[in-house]
């Protein structure tokens, strides 16, 4: 699959949603403790603003060989670290969220331009410096579809509007979220549940 094409497909989908949202269900609930204008100012960080940034940041040395492996390693980190972690993430998102107004759809759509721009500017095995350490950009950039996938599934569902995304899109994120199943000691589980033949344990999750 084209990963490049996955993540422009994603983003599209993810700023049509955005159009859709009323201006007064932002403010309401959004994804466990964050309203849904801080879940999207969350997207809009984790999938498309730091995108033109890591493109442009070189990496002497492969360290992070596949897109698993990047999810794989938050799972191995301290706990301290983690909570760190989650903590600015959350200071991130509603900062972010905040600077989205009341027609977040417009300030998405620059932030699209400026990602899909800088991928332009790439080539499949340039290495970046990722917050996981050095990645082809081939590698990275689908961790940033997950995201858009991810998480544009959460708007949608907060919002109470549909969403779709192509075959591809959807393939690819879901086969990378079985992958880091796999990655992390969990791929029996999946595909028991893939299967019928026994249900994941409640609040399971591979990230």
């Amino acid at each position: 699959m084209d990963y490049r094409r996955t993540y422009r497909s994603a983003a599209i989908a993810f700023a049509d949603l955005v159009s859709r949202i009323p201006p007064a269900a932002l403010d309401g609930p959004g994804l466990g403790e964050w309203t849904l204008r801080e879940l999207l100012g969350h997207t809009v960080s984790s999938a498309l603003r730091q995108v033109p940034t890591v493109l442009a940041d070189r990496a002497p040395t492969l360290l992070v060989p596949a897109p698993e492996a990047y999810f794989a390693l938050a799972r191995l980190a301290p706990a301290d670290l983690v909570a760190a972690a989650r903590k600015a993430s959350t200071d991130d998102a509603r900062a972010t969220g905040a600077t989205l107004g009341d027609d977040p759809a417009d300030a998405v759509s620059g932030y699209i331009g400026k990602a899909t721009a800088a991928l332009a500017g790439v080539g499949d095995d340039d290495l970046v410096a990722t917050p996981a350490g050095g990645m082809r950009v081939a590698d990275w950039l689908p961790t940033r579809t997950f995201e858009l996938v991810v998480h544009a599934s959460d708007a949608a569902v907060a919002a109470g509007l549909p969403i779709a995304f192509d075959h591809d899109t959807l393939a690819s994120t879901a086969a990378l979220a079985a992958r880091t199943a796999v990655a992390v000691g969990q791929g029996v589980p999946i595909l028991r549940a893939l299967t019928g033949r026994a249900p994941l344990p409640t609040s399971f999750s591979v990230v």
